[in-house]
């Protein structure tokens, strides 16, 4: 029975650890009103003709987020402007 929780333990150490991978600080985007941001499903389409592909996009109060992979095949959580479309950092 000890075996168990130590391996659940283990899973749960393993799985948050993964997670916090993706762990980003506060990146914040120039705030613009609502009807000025652009579409985000023209942000996946720029993106996607880039060579980036797409798994996830969340609107954050002031960014789109996208979770994928880069290119050169870098798996990322990334920012984006939603007036410029351009990527912002952290």
């Amino acid at each position: 029975m000890t075996t168990s929780w130590i391996t659940r333990i283990a899973a749960l150490a393993l799985a948050a650890s993964a997670g916090a991978a993706f762990a980003h600080g506060k990146v914040e985007c120039k705030e613009y009103p609502k009807a000025e941001w652009r579409p985000h499903t023209e942000l996946e389409k720029k993106l996607v003709q880039e060579g980036w592909t797409i798994r996830r996009m969340e609107k954050t109060d002031t960014c789109y987020e996208v979770y994928g992979k880069t290119p050169d095949g870098k798996r990322v959580e990334a920012f984006f402007d939603p007036k410029t479309f351009e990527r912002v950092e952290d």
